[in-house]
């Protein structure tokens, strides 16, 4: 198992997002493809998988979007943007991805921007 893999307590393969989400597989891709998502290659099977804390009540949680775009734009990978939203912030506290899951997405957002530099 990955480091990355145990920093993330749960994923969902990509049928299972689908089916959460009730969309088709093509759309996930799509959600994936315009950085609504973030997924990578986990597992023995190295299957593509999104962190299960990124839906909520069977949507995408909505600040997500933002905050990878900002990552995205100043140089992260798609495991950087995962181990980011899930690396303990002592200054939070805790992981940035609870505070989004909180509705703090502007504090993360300013985090983010400042991570990039």
């Amino acid at each position: 198992m990955t480091e990355l893999e145990q920093l993330v307590p749960s994923w969902l393969n990509l049928p299972e997002v689908a089916e959460a989400l009730d969309l088709p597989i093509t759309r996930v891709h799509s959600l994936i493809s315009d950085r609504s998502l973030v997924s990578v290659r986990i597992g023995d099977r190295n299957v593509r998988s999104v962190p299960t804390e990124f839906l909520v009540d069977g949507t995408v949680l909505d600040s997500l979007r933002g905050t990878v775009v900002v990552l995205a734009d100043s140089g992260y990978g798609d495991e950087d943007i995962i181990r980011w939203l899930y690396t303990e912030d002592e200054t939070l506290p805790g992981r940035p991805i609870d505070a989004l899951r909180e509705g703090r997405k502007t504090e993360i957002r300013r985090r983010a921007q400042a991570a990039a530099w």
